[in-house]
């Protein structure tokens, strides 16, 4: 199952971000708190909802969204505009997946936006950080690639 609505995300001090062309070689929608990826065998050039593709080792993962975006088909590329959330924000996401114990443990994100501890086909978005009431802040090591897919 795929993301289907936006995630509510938290942050320790001031987030990082950059301005972002998205990919519209499908229709998707982008939601905020997804990773966008640079997939290699796709458009090198635009990034692209992480949920649209199988996330290789020579994919870079961009960040994190930082809001929502419908693309389509049809769109011209730069009227598809988004920020992405990177290095060095810490993004506090609504998890259990983690605990106090995994401090700087790497963070991958799976196709359905939420925080696992797999590599497998899943972008890498950084290293816990804190873990404080069912939120597990990240520290973002964006953009990177995700050698580990």
């Amino acid at each position: 199952m795929a993301m289907t609505e936006d995630r509510a995300l938290r942050f320790l001090g001031e987030p990082t971000s950059i301005r972002c062309v998205l990919d519209n070689s499908s229709a998707y929608t982008i939601y905020k708190g997804e990773a966008g990826v640079l997939d290699q065998t796709g458009d090198t050039s635009y990034p692209i909802a992480q949920k649209e593709i199988t996330v290789a080792a020579a994919d870079i993962c961009i960040g994190i969204a930082a809001e929502q975006c419908e693309v389509k088909t049809s769109d011209r590329e730069k009227d598809n505009v988004i920020e992405f959330y990177t290095w060095p924000s810490i993004v506090g996401f609504k998890s259990t997946v983690f605990d106090l114990t995994d401090l700087e443990a790497t963070v991958y994100q799976d196709g359905d936006g939420l925080l696992t501890a797999t590599a497998a086909d899943n972008p890498e978005i950084g290293t816990v950080f804190w873990v404080e009431n069912g939120w597990v802040y990240v520290k973002l090591s964006t953009p990177t690639i995700c050698t580990g897919a």
